[in-house]
Order: structure tokens, then sequence, then C-alpha cells
């Protein structure tokens, strides 16, 4: 579904990406880890057709993204759907709002079509009950399962997670991680969670990547990545490493 191959990226003089080499088959929950400052957000940034690399190539199904102007790449990005580490909800909206905007802006639906695919996305999330309320009014934990129900609403055949528990204490953290692996295990999704929170990610994801100093260092199931030799990735599990 995802393959990146050679791919790097400098600003300045600065290298950020040494030629990342990264596979990712379709259904899959992948998880992609590392330290901060070691690229992990510049890596999705690309993938998700942000950013452009100085070499190397991205493919999504079929389609190198990096060749791609326009509609064709606009085409793709269609495809994918991706949840921010914040949330990045509109604070004037309500919950219900937030979630119905995409369908508002995207396609003609009316808005009992509307309203029914809000309540159905509201629901898998458990917040259908506050869909009233304004993202002020709710806790951190609320607003990461709020826009992940805005994301789902369009039904992306791909879905990225930046940080999805950045700033939440476990308890809240592992409803998040139940969250994300039982909609993925209902929709088939595949998903891509960039995180340096261990080891509770390891608990929802199939396979796990660790990026330090631009490359992929380590590649294997959380099992194989927890019992790696690699001395980097141990130092990184035990908190040794920044």
């Amino acid at each position: 579904m995802i393959e990146v191959v050679d791919l790097y990226k400098k600003f300045g003089r600065q290298e950020i990406l040494k030629g990342v080499n990264l596979r990712i088959e379709k259904g899959q929950t992948f998880a992609l880890i590392g330290g901060s400052g070691n690229g992990k957000s510049v890596l999705l940034k690309h993938i998700i057709g942000l950013m452009k690399p100085d070499k190397g190539s991205i493919m999504i199904g079929t389609e190198d993204i990096t060749r791609l102007r326009g509609r064709r790449l606009r085409a793709i990005k269609d495809r994918l759907g991706i949840v921010f580490q914040f949330g990045a909800l509109f604070d004037s909206l309500t919950i219900y709002e937030n979630v119905a905007f995409p369908l508002k802006e995207k396609t003609k639906l009316s808005e009992a079509q509307i309203k029914e695919k809000v309540f159905k996305e509201l629901e898998a999330v458990q917040l259908l009950e506050d869909r009233d309320k304004y993202p002020a009014q709710i806790s951190g934990g609320m607003r990461k399962r709020v826009a992940l129900a805005r994301c789902l609403i369009m039904n992306p055949e791909i879905i990225f997670f930046d940080e999805p528990t950045t700033g939440l204490d476990p308890v809240i953290a592992k409803i998040i991680y139940n969250t994300i692996r039982s909609l993925q295990e209902k929709r088939r999704l595949t998903a891509l969670i960039v995180s340096h929170e261990i080891p509770g990610i390891f608990q929802i994801v199939d396979r796990v990547a660790m990026l330090h100093g631009g490359k992929i260092i380590s590649t294997g199931t959380p099992e194989e990545i927890q019992a790696s030799t690699n001395p980097t990735v141990q130092k990184f599990l035990k908190g040794e490493l920044e």
C-alpha cells in the first residue's frame, strides 16, 4: 500500500532523511517510532504529499506521489486521512459541526444524509451524546476522538496518526489506542502511527520501524523490536535515548 524508497531530504546543510526505506502492506497498522528530531514528522509530511524529497520515491498503491501534481495528486490525497497531533479542531464549531465539516466542504450530501453519517461516526467513538459541546468543553482524549471521527467520515483508505496520545495520561492513552485498534479491525484500514510513546503503541500495531539519524535502523513485529540486539533500539526502549 505504501512504499518509501531511498528517500532523502535536507534543509540547508542539515540532512534530515538520509535514504529512508519503508514498506507498509495493505491492512496493516504500522508504528513509526524514534526520538525527537530524528525526522519522523518530516517523513510523514512526505508520505502525505506535503513535502517533496530531494531524492527517492513514495509509492501509494501504484502511483509515485513524488512525481504527481495538480489533480492527480489531489486524487491520491483524497484517499488519505490524517489525525493531527493536537486534533486541529475548530474551536468555534460544536463537535457535530467539526465532524460534519468535511462533508459540507467536499460533498453534495443533504443535511439529512450528513446527519446520519455524523451520528454514525460519533457513535463509533462514543461521543454521540456530546455532539453539541464545543472543543473547549471536552477533555484532550475526547478531542482526539473527535478528530478521528472527522477523519473517518470521508472513508479514507489509509489513515495517518501524528503522536495520537501526546499529553494524555496512561488511562486515556489506552482508550485512544483501543479505539484506533477497534476501528482499524472493523474497517480494515491501512494505518501509520507516528509515535514516541512506548511500550503502549506496541499493543495495537502489527509492525514497527524505528527511525534514527535519518534512517530506518530496525523493522519488525513489536516482539521483534523489543527483542532487538541493536543497542540504539534498546536505549530508546529503555528511555535512555532522546
